[in-house]
């Protein structure tokens, strides 16, 4: 396989770097991307076959608490207007500039935060084009890439499995003229892994303030780390930064489909063209007013989800099992054998687990479900896998 940039003179010196399964060095494939689709796919039994609601559900980094009492109310009350299209929507966008500290001009509402990569890559990625990002990473984004025939150069991550920053630098720089978008996960999804505030930093000030950097904080909520913090600033500041955030996670809405992107006024216009009419229902809009009010609740579930997530890594890690400390609500384990086959025996057992992230192959991601589910689940991963020699993990905590 060969694209536009393979004929390039720096193609030897990145061959090393960005090698992909034996493809393109500077591309992911539309093959390997669709392979990635059908994983995501077969994660999700087939409800015809297995009881749905009996299934403890560890697949999809999901809140396995539900939605708190008072953002259930807000939907129910708000039933009145599920029969209007221009109906009211509690304030919503004014309460999202409101808790960002921008203006509702920043602020653009999506189906769920695919939405927002969807309508991103319609914007930035036309045919050709370039984004660059990490490889393994959230892949919805390089599979509307190759949707559009743009292109993507996924750059390996490192031995720690964090982002390498100098090199996403590096090949965007190369490639100025043709790249569309920057896409950075952060924490990242599949790995739990953050890029430092000082990193973030480092990459809008090193590339061509022209190209927009795309950054996804669906999991920030849960991050505890003091090297973090949040992308809205550089908003504020007038960068051309577009940060995509969901209520799909900490708040439980996963189903309602509920997201949002904050971005200068000039690509919120520019973002808006490709939107779909009514995108979103009028009930999860009152939902999402009372989640951004509901800080009490936010942090109990932070809380939690550490707890029980750092009690069954540890539990792994004793086993002799490699952990990747994670800063989301999941983490990855490596299992040493094909994911694939691991999940149908977890299935057996009344389980869901993650997906295959190639070429992550042997890495399971896990979901943290609530403490009995994650009981549940040590119970079967220790009748699944014998204890192993003790493990170091290669991440840093």
């Amino acid at each position: 396989m060969k694209t536009d940039i393979a004929r390039r003179k720096f193609m030897g010196k990145l061959a090393a770097v960005l090698g992909y399964a034996g493809l393109s060095p500077l591309q992911l494939s539309a093959q390997g991307r669709t392979r990635q689709g059908s994983a995501a796919a077969a994660s999700t039994p087939d409800p015809k076959k297995v009881d749905y609601d009996k299934l403890i559900k560890l697949a999809n980094n999901e809140n396995p608490y539900g939605p708190p009492e008072g953002v259930m109310k807000a939907m129910n009350d708000a039933w009145k207007y599920g029969n209007r299209y221009a109906a009211p929507d509690g304030g919503l966008v004014d309460a999202i500039a409101e808790h960002h500290h921008v203006k509702p001009e920043n602020v653009l509402i999506g189906c769920g935060s695919s939405e927002i990569l969807k309508i991103v890559d319609d914007a930035f990625l036309p045919d050709h084009k370039l984004v660059v990002g990490v490889d393994p990473t959230y892949e919805t984004v390089y599979r509307f890439a190759t949707n559009s025939k743009a292109k993507a150069i996924a750059i390996p991550l490192t031995k720690t499995y964090d982002a390498n920053m100098k090199e996403i630098i590096r090949v965007t720089k190369l490639n100025a003229r043709d790249v569309g978008v920057v896409y950075i996960c952060n924490p990242n999804n599949p790995t739990g892994r953050i890029v430092p505030k000082d990193e973030i930093k480092l990459l809008l000030d090193s590339i061509p303030g022209d190209i927009p950097v795309f950054i996804d904080e669906a999991y920030h909520h849960f991050v505890d780390d003091p090297n973090y913090e949040p992308s809205v600033k550089y908003v504020i500041e007038g960068r051309k930064v577009i940060i995509a955030r969901t209520f799909s996670k900490i708040a439980a809405l996963a189903g309602m489909r509920l997201g949002y992107a904050i971005a200068p006024k000039e690509i919120i216009d520019q973002l808006r063209s490709f939107v779909m009419t009514y995108n979103t229902n009028a009930i999860v809009k009152f939902g999402g007013v009372a989640s951004l009010k509901d800080t009490a609740n936010e942090a109990k579930t932070k809380q939690l989800n550490k707890q029980i997530r750092d009690r069954v890594t540890n539990e792994l890690k004793a086993m002799g099992y490699e952990v990747i400390p994670s800063q989301a609500n999941f983490f990855m384990v490596n299992v040493k054998k094909d994911v694939t086959a691991v999940g149908e025996e977890f299935l057996k057992k009344g389980f869901i687990v993650g997906r295959k992230f190639p070429p992550m192959n042997e890495w399971l991601r896990v979901s943290v479900g609530t403490d009995e589910e994650m009981k549940g689940f040590m119970k079967a991963f220790k009748e699944l896998f014998p204890v192993q020699p003790p493990a170091q993990t290669k991440a840093g905590d």
